[in-house]
């Protein structure tokens, strides 16, 4: 039914309600944050990521992940490598940047919204040698 949908990474960290982290969060594969964290929260680039920003999180800082579902409040810049879901309670305050987004009603962004523009690559130019004699 879903053609070409991705299998999503497991989450295997959670920030619970009533939690707050100061400083930077660096994971892998998949976090869910109910609480709150003051400082960037960036995933590895070398694994498929997911980082779910429940209904009652907040997160001051830099958000930096392959998939990202917020339902929360972001105060700072949202960069998406893939998918960027914005529940109907998402606020952002700073500028987004998605590869595809899905946003639903209710859901606010006080900063630029922009597509991630993928490098291509170029093929490689060959100049053929001169036969001149």
């Amino acid at each position: 039914m879903w053609f070409g949908k991705k299998k999503q990474p497991p989450i295997r960290s959670l920030i619970g309600e009533g939690t707050a982290v100061h400083g930077e969060l660096r994971f892998s594969e998949g976090l869910r944050i109910d609480g709150e964290v003051h400082g960037d929260v960036v995933a590895s680039a070398d694994h498929p990521s997911l980082l779910v920003i429940s209904e009652n999180a907040r997160v001051h800082g830099k958000v930096m992940a392959g998939h990202v579902i917020i339902n929360g409040e972001v105060h700072g810049p949202v960069h998406s490598d893939e998918l960027l879901e914005l529940q109907p309670k998402a606020r952002i305050v700073g500028d987004v940047c998605y590869e595809a987004l899905e946003m639903h009603q209710g859901a606010t962004i006080d900063g630029e919204l922009r597509h991630r523009q993928v490098a291509e690559e170029k093929p490689v130019l060959k100049l053929a040698a001169s036969n001149e004699v």
